[in-house]
């Protein structure tokens, strides 16, 4: 088999386990799914699932590692004459026009699995904690200070708390019913305030100059 279709292979299954898992967790709760039935029902070893996924709960949150590399990743992504700050909107901004899950964006369902289980919660929580770590140390590297510098940690309170925000919001109104188009709707209108809030100190922060 060849590099790329062993890749493939691999993608697949691992897929195919968190397809699994989501669905028993969304019929049963997560704390009352064994690893053991995960792997029963998606047809492989239980050493397998666990090889793929050393945390059951990133078996509900799949995007654990995008999501915890989301904001450097946007930071590193921003167009010349862009600061930290606008880049990161314009990010975020593109995430909501997506309607993808890095902005929040489940189903119903999803949704409440999450807010009931506290582990998820928990892990939900760190993952928030994590974004924010590794956008600190991308603001360091990016602005020339050292490693734990207060200027990029702070900056990367202010931006990660943001976006919590707004993600908890995307939550909240996928609680109370509403379609995905409203959500974007909403959470277009509620970035612009947030945002807006931060432009008198971070408008000048970190601005990409031509290289």
């Amino acid at each position: 088999m060849s590099t790329g279709l062993r890749e493939l292979k691999k993608r697949q299954t691992r897929q195919a386990i968190s397809d699994t898992a989501t669905r028993l967790f969304l019929e049963r709760g997560f704390e009352a799914v064994t690893i053991a039935e995960i792997a029963v029902a998606a047809q492989v070893a239980k050493m397998t699932v666990t090889n793929y996924f050393p945390r059951k709960e990133d078996l509900a949150l799949d995007f654990h590692e995008t999501f915890r590399d989301s904001l450097a990743a946007a930071l590193e992504s921003r167009r010349e004459g862009e600061s930290a700050l606008a880049g990161l909107r314009r990010a975020y901004l593109e995430a909501v026009a997506q309607e993808g899950a890095l902005a929040g964006f489940s189903g119903p369902a999803f949704a409440r699995m999450i807010i009931s289980s506290p582990t998820l919660a928990a892990r939900l929580r760190e993952l928030h904690e994590q974004r924010e770590d590794a956008l600190a140390e991308a603001l360091a590297a990016e602005t020339g200070v050292p490693a734990g510098a207060l200027a990029p940690r702070a900056v990367a309170a202010l931006l990660a708390a943001a976006h919590r925000t707004l993600f908890q919001y995307a939550v909240d109104l996928t609680l109370a019913g509403r379609t995905h188009g409203e959500i974007a709707d909403a959470l277009t209108k509620a970035a612009d305030e947030v945002f807006a809030l931060l432009e008198p100190s971070l408008a000048d922060y970190a601005v990409r100059t031509a290289e």
